[in-house]
């Protein structure tokens, strides 16, 4: 068994309550999602992603017990395949590249799991192009890791460094409503842009709000 961090580790079951989670807090929010797309992009965000959650929820009944790294590929390849515009790669990566991260582990410990989010968070700098300050997702997710690994560093609970992580991730998402955007849809707005907060850093927050729910 991994050295664990806090008393905690997160398995398979751990994983897909997570995605359960997420996809609830998705639909719950898919309205608001698509509203601030409406803003600055093409005011599909919400239903893409509920639209992509539901069948990663799908695919987590019909396998429910498979190991980690194959839940997180298959979350990522169903994104990747069920979710239109950057959303889905950008999503799908993330999980793909948590999924390789975890190798032949049956479950993570709280660093294990850090180092996991931070190699989903390299595939979406990797393939978005993106860098802190352009108005995207990364803006809320570059924090929320950063913040998970200075916790648990500090000796906090996976719990709590979850909670801290999610707490970063959206004060990252608020932080987006002055910027002009430099990536994606939004950027052919120009200074048009500033003034609305980002659909992809907001749906950013709901995951990292529904790992502090759900884990730990």
């Amino acid at each position: 068994m991994p050295q664990e961090i806090g008393q905690e580790t997160v398995g398979s079951a751990e994983l897909g309550r997570w995605l359960r989670t997420f996809a609830d807090e998705v639909t719950d929010h898919a309205d608001e999602l698509t509203r601030l797309d409406s803003e600055i992009g093409d005011a599909d965000h919400g239903s893409n992603m509920r639209r992509g959650m539901t069948a990663v929820v799908g695919k987590l009944d019909a396998a429910p017990d498979a190991a980690p790294a194959a839940l997180l590929k298959s979350a990522g390849m169903t994104l990747v395949s069920t979710v239109g515009g950057a959303s889905g790669p950008l999503y799908g990566t993330f999980f793909l590249r948590m999924g390789t991260s975890a190798g032949d582990r049956a479950e993570f410990d709280g660093a294990a799991f850090a180092a996991a989010l931070r190699a989903g968070l390299e595939g979406v700098l990797t393939r978005g192009k993106a860098q802190l300050g352009d108005k995207t997702m990364v803006d809320a997710l570059t924090p929320a890791v950063d913040a998970l690994d200075a916790a648990l560093a500090d000796g906090a609970s996976l719990k709590d460094a979850l909670r801290a992580a999610a707490t970063a991730a959206r004060e990252g998402a608020d932080a987006t409503v002055p910027l002009v955007a430099r990536k994606g849809r939004a950027s052919y707005l120009g200074e048009r842009s500033a003034g609305h907060r980002d659909p992809g850093a907001t749906s950013t927050t709901l995951l990292l709000e529904a790992a502090a729910e759900s884990l730990g």
